[in-house]
């Protein structure tokens, strides 16, 4: 497995990969990998001959006195997690390389970006779609797997790839969680042990969600307020949003029918986790 940190060296190993014929699977990540990140890598694996993951901090995606500078980076034990999982190479600029001075240019996605994480980072989702639409145009791979953990970052990818006639597939490869339910995320780490047990109200509150939809339930209000009401029993707990929306198009219900999206965001100390689920109306 290589690693490069330029465009041009990149652009050249997708290219002779082409040449021999190989289709192109991409998984863009931030770093500090874990079984979720590994889990889209096998499935690039499986499904193409030629695997490249990106490893960057994306500064634009990060707002005021959030975790950039703090954000968990090694790139010696990624690289190898990535190679085991059959990754061909990693692409991992510097912010030079993918903003280099003068840089003035940004991707907007509107309405689909206006809730949830969109009302809450502002400009987060203007970074994500920059550097994806960046990072789409430097590998070109015929497929780019995402993670449904951030399912609101996947339906913005697949808006702006249908939007601007993109020349790939977007897979979205369901969350992976620990043992115990948690949704892996490279911020998990933040957490002391009292601020991770209390942080598995998230998937229960969820799953609590699943049985009275499976048990009846259709009202979005009572839905979103049983959920509420059982992580504010958590005293370390606060939360940022909890949000039921039509899926995969985010509009507002107040009934349920077919699908919707239940998301939430909600801090423990300073780590802000994000968790959902698909409700089936």
């Amino acid at each position: 497995m290589k690693i490069v940190h330029t465009i041009a060296e990149i652009r050249e190993i997708v290219r002779q990969a082409r040449l021999a014929g190989h289709t192109v699977g991409f998984v863009p990540t931030m770093g500090y990998l874990h079984e979720g990140h590994l889990e889209l890598m096998r499935r690039a694996r499986e499904r193409c001959d030629f695997v490249v993951a990106s490893i960057f901090v994306n500064p634009t995606q990060f707002g005021p006195n959030e975790d950039l500078d703090r954000y968990p980076r090694d790139l010696e034990r990624d690289a190898r997690l990535a190679e085991e999982v059959g990754v061909d190479v990693i692409f991992n600029p510097s912010v030079q390389e993918m903003y280099p001075p003068g840089y003035c240019t940004y991707v907007e996605v509107e309405r689909l970006t206006e809730k949830m994480c969109g009302a809450s980072r502002p400009g987060h989702f203007r970074g994500v779609a920059t550097v994806v639409t960046k990072l789409f145009n430097i590998v070109k791979p015929d497929v780019a797997f995402f993670g449904q953990k951030d399912a609101q970052q996947a339906l913005v990818i697949q808006g702006m790839v249908a939007d601007l006639n993109m020349d790939l597939e977007i897979v979205t490869v369901p969350t992976v969680r620990e043992s115990d339910g948690l949704a892996m995320s490279s911020r998990n780490v933040y957490l002391d042990p009292e601020q991770r047990r209390a942080a598995l109200v998230l998937s229960r509150s969820l799953d609590r969600a699943v049985e009275a939809v499976r048990a009846g339930e259709r009202d979005v209000a009572r839905i979103r307020q049983m959920v509420e009401d059982l992580i504010r029993a958590e005293p370390l707990a606060r939360i940022d949003y909890v949000e039921i929306y039509s899926y995969p198009g985010l509009e507002p219900v107040e009934r349920l029918q077919g699908q919707a999206l239940l998301a939430l965001a909600v801090k423990f100390g300073q780590t802000r986790l994000i968790d959902n689920v698909i409700l089936e109306g």
